[in-house]
């Protein structure tokens, strides 16, 4: 009742949030992209959005998405067609190493998986299934899970128009980890084809923190939820050939997002993103907003 009543004054208070709650249901998928991103942004990020001068960071994504519209981008972002690219580019070794790639769930022969092993949908963010023991894995609630997924059309939650066209598949790649939990994941944020900042996310599916550090391994006070930990990390060994072959990969870029893992002293590509948090996730101090805003020089474009 009281998380109700909470709602309800949330409405209240920015009434964009019924259109959030409506726009979740697929029920605006008629809606012009600009004018959808900015009722959007106004409920999520509580205040308006400036397409004619962006400054923050969230804005300039918004901006992105509707003026930089690259037919590679939908190569990189789908979970399979990007390995190829990754290959061609920086070398095939920092591929974690794929098992399968398939259709439709059905397609999937369990008994031939190894005991661990991770389950991606190839079009979206979210749809993944982690195995580390085989002998307690719950076919049924993946089967759910990734057919659900398989269903959703992603581009039209966020207009991230790179993933309209993605073909869905489910991919099977190695469990990588060096520990109980799933490995560190390294972000790193490139501007204008140099990288600027690195997210640290550590025990993501667990109890999850996020650090933010620059390319010294200083870290930094951006925060994004409040839940940065309270210690410091050790410097990534191989931190510089991450930083070096994220550059590699955001030539030409106005702004773009290279995962990595680092196992046992190796490096594996994790996935690339066009548009972090879908441009949509609030930072703690709206300084830094503007901050990370100011590394991204967008083109002089006269909107229309």
């Amino acid at each position: 009742m009281v998380k109700k009543i909470k709602n309800i004054k949330n409405i209240i208070k920015n009434p964009y949030k019924i259109f959030i709650y409506l726009a979740y249901r697929g029920c605006f998928k008629w809606l012009k992209d600009e004018i959808y991103l900015k009722f959007m942004f106004q409920g999520i990020m509580d205040y308006r959005l400036d397409l004619q001068n962006p400054k923050t960071f969230n804005e300039k994504l918004q901006w992105l998405k509707l003026y930089d519209r690259n037919p590679l981008y939908t190569k990189l972002v789908d979970k399979y067609e990007v390995r190829k690219y990754i290959a061609e580019t920086i070398g095939e070794e920092y591929l974690v190493p794929l098992i399968g790639v398939w259709d439709k769930f059905e397609e999937i022969h369990f008994n031939k998986l190894p005991n661990q092993f991770v389950l991606k949908c190839t079009h979206d963010s979210g749809g993944v299934v982690i195995c580390k023991d085989k002998n307690n894995f719950d076919i049924e609630k993946a089967r759910k899970k990734i057919n659900k997924a398989l269903k959703r059309n992603y581009y039209y939650y966020g207009r991230e128009w790179p993933y309209k066209n993605v073909k869905p598949r489910i991919i099977c790649e190695e469990f990588i980890s060096d520990k109980e939990t799933t490995p560190d994941d390294y972000k790193v944020l490139c501007f204008n084809g140099k990288a600027k900042l690195i997210e640290v996310h550590i025990d993501r599916f667990g109890n999850h923190k996020q650090d933010f550090y620059d390319i010294k391994w200083n870290k930094t006070k951006i925060s994004q939820g409040n839940i940065n930990s309270n210690y410091f990390y050790e410097k990534p060994k191989l931190l510089e050939k991450m930083l070096e072959l994220s550059e590699i990969l955001a030539n030409n870029m106005y702004h773009i997002r290279i995962d990595w893992f680092m196992i046992n002293d190796k490096l594996y590509f994790g996935e690339i993103t066009f548009f972090d948090g879908s441009g949509f996730d609030p930072f703690d101090n709206i300084e830094d907003d503007y901050l990370l805003g100011s590394w991204i020089d967008l083109p002089k474009v006269r909107i229309n």
